[in-house]
């Protein structure tokens, strides 16, 4: 049990609990918990308890997905030498990272936690703003997957082609205004 002694040091329980559950955490808690109580004082215990089931179907859906994700993320982080990839999007890629981080945007599939998941990847593995923000900007407006179980079965392959192509400039754009803003990334570290 060697290998597990750092769960005795209270200093890393401490640092984890606090970048885990940070503030942000504990205001969304004190909303749900509020909410939550008007709830019951407005609705009544039925509404109340159906809505904890909701919301407990919900997380065991969300779940496997998420776990799924950072999965990928983690293979991709270790799969893929971060100098290679900071060489491919990082500050000296020019136009042609802006390109390959929007291809990927283009073509990750899955929602939020498989995108931000990549995309942490790529911060920590030095990829610049403006690549970051085209591949995110990508995933969002050219999602392949979008296209093809929202675009074109529900308005047609014209408006999903149409649409593709008045969009296709946006990441770039977006990655260039980006690397252009007087501000400084801070990408937040994991501790050791």
């Amino acid at each position: 049990m060697a290998g597990f002694d750092f769960l005795k040091d209270p200093e890393w329980r401490r640092a984890t609990f606090y970048d885990g559950f940070g503030r942000g955490f504990f205001g969304f808690l004190g909303a749900a918990a509020f909410t939550g109580i008007l709830c019951y004082a407005v609705r009544g215990r039925e509404a109340f308890v159906g809505a904890l089931w909701g919301d407990f179907d919900l997380l065991t859906s969300v779940l496997p997905r998420v776990f799924i994700a950072i999965s990928i993320a983690a293979l991709v982080w270790f799969l893929v030498p971060r100098d290679r990839i900071s060489a491919l999007v990082g500050p000296n890629s020019g136009m042609r990272g802006l390109i390959i981080a929007t291809v990927a945007g283009t073509i990750t599939p899955g929602g939020p936690a498989s995108a931000y998941a990549l995309l942490a990847v790529l911060a920590a593995s030095g990829a610049d703003r403006g690549a970051m923000i085209a591949y995110i900007t990508a995933w969002a407006t050219l999602g392949l997957q979008r296209i093809l179980v929202w675009d074109v079965p529900f308005m047609g392959a014209e408006f999903a082609i149409l649409r593709f192509a008045i969009s296709l400039p946006l990441p770039v754009v977006a990655g260039l205004i980006a690397r252009r803003l007087p501000m400084r990334l801070i990408v937040k570290e994991a501790r050791s």
